[in-house]
């Protein structure tokens, strides 16, 4: 994995917009149109990537469906069509019942019984209000042993992007996959426990974990679960019961890259996309350690949106590994404001001096498509790329 050698790299979440006819494309069971688009579309967002000076290009997620211009969950929605032992018809995730917890049992409730969402029930609930979570899909139950059944779709994905790299000229990309933890979210008919579900997520995406680094090209876990779980939680848990609970899932995703290439595995923790007023999200600083316990090279991590832009501070006094890198969120999914690039230098030259320059990589705080415009979208990646550029003449001469 690139560092950051001679000037700030620039490189982003994952998800960026999807051109409206590879919308329409993923809503019909043409597969040779698909095809098609979707190859076209990888070209041309790797190419619009590298113009605007993006160093360390996605695919944008393109090989990820999306049928709809606003969508949070395609990240992870993706991987229920490439999950055996599922069965798709099960409640969304927000219709399914809610869960307690209680002292020294903590367990995931319904999404729509999230605590943000019922501490601003009247806001969630209206329409005008300009939160939203996107479509609301059938989620799948576990019904079987589950095992990995997207060898082509992953083949496919991965052809698309090696090819657009190449035309563009471009040394480094990465792709995205979901995380175990974030994986299992689903209903369960089948294991016993939670963990054994949560284990068999492990051994099936490690399948495509492998295909991807095997591929020659930089893997990026997406785990928003370590962060998020929190406000799926009711009620609140104690900060050490939380901990407890998430570091189950960190082994589950240590256990699922055993062996891997380290050194181009790179972690996106983040607190849910989704445009809300997000006061239950859990402290940096009451995670940090557990982020820092994945066994990757770079963590990615929101850093620019309102809630947690003051957390850089969290790394006065939290070392980074001298072997690691870090990946700030400087420009944000969560506004429709686009970051002005002096901003987001300050930002960037915030953590350069915290953790030493050649160990930033420029990045956004979640991924972009779906969430906002996509003319914002890409406005906000050349302010990303203009903002590092003014950081590194300050850092490097």
């Amino acid at each position: 994995m690139k560092a950051s050698s001679d000037h700030i790299l620039t490189s982003h979440a994952g998800s960026l917009p999807r051109p409206d006819e590879l919308i329409e494309a993923w809503g019909t069971n043409d597969e040779r149109t698909l095809t098609q688009k979707l190859t076209a579309a990888v070209t041309e967002v790797v190419r619009r990537q590298k113009e605007l000076g993006i160093d360390v290009p996605g695919d944008g997620e393109f090989g990820k469906p999306m049928a709809q211009r606003v969508n949070y969950g395609s990240w992870w929605r993706y991987s229920w069509s490439r999950l055996g032992g599922l069965d798709p018809n099960g409640p969304s995730l927000y219709e399914m019942e809610a869960r307690r917890s209680r002292p020294g049992h903590v367990v995931l409730t319904s999404f729509g019984d999230r605590r943000d969402r019922t501490r601003f029930a009247a806001a969630y609930g209206d329409p005008d209000s300009g939160i939203t979570t996107g479509p609301r899909p059938p989620a799948p139950i576990c019904i079987a042993p589950i095992h990995y059944a997207g060898h082509e779709a992953i083949e496919a994905d991965i052809a698309n992007f090696k090819a657009a790299l190449q035309a563009a000229g471009v040394e480094e990309g990465f792709m995205t996959a979901v995380a175990p933890a974030s994986a299992s979210r689903i209903g369960n008919a089948y294991y016993k426990t939670e963990e054994e579900l949560l284990y068999a997520c492990a051994d099936a995406m490690r399948e495509e974990y492998q295909a991807i680094l095997d591929a020659g090209l930089v893997l990026q876990l997406d785990d928003p679960a370590i962060a998020e779980n929190w406000d799926q939680i009711n009620p609140e848990p104690s900060v050490e019961e939380y901990r407890k609970f998430t570091m189950i899932r960190v082994e589950a995703l240590n256990y699922a890259i055993r062996g891997l290439p380290q050194d181009r595995i790179r972690f996106h923790l983040c607190w849910g996309s989704w445009h809300g007023p997000h006061t239950t999200d859990i402290a940096m600083r009451d995670i940090v350690e557990i982020m820092l316990a994945i066994n990757a090279q770079a963590y990615s991590f929101e850093a620019g949106n309102v809630r947690h832009e003051h957390e850089w501070k969290v790394w006065q006094d939290v070392k980074l590994p001298d072997d690691k890198i870090i990946l700030p969120g400087v420009v944000s999914h969560a506004t429709n404001v686009v970051e002005h690039p002096e901003l987001v230098a300050e930002r960037l030259l915030r953590f350069a001096d915290l953790a030493g320059r050649e160990r930033v990589i420029a990045s956004t705080d979640c991924g972009l498509g779906g969430r906002v415009h996509p003319d914002i979208a890409w406005a906000k990646l050349e302010a990303l790329a203009q903002g590092a550029a003014l950081a590194s003449r300050q850092l490097w001469h």
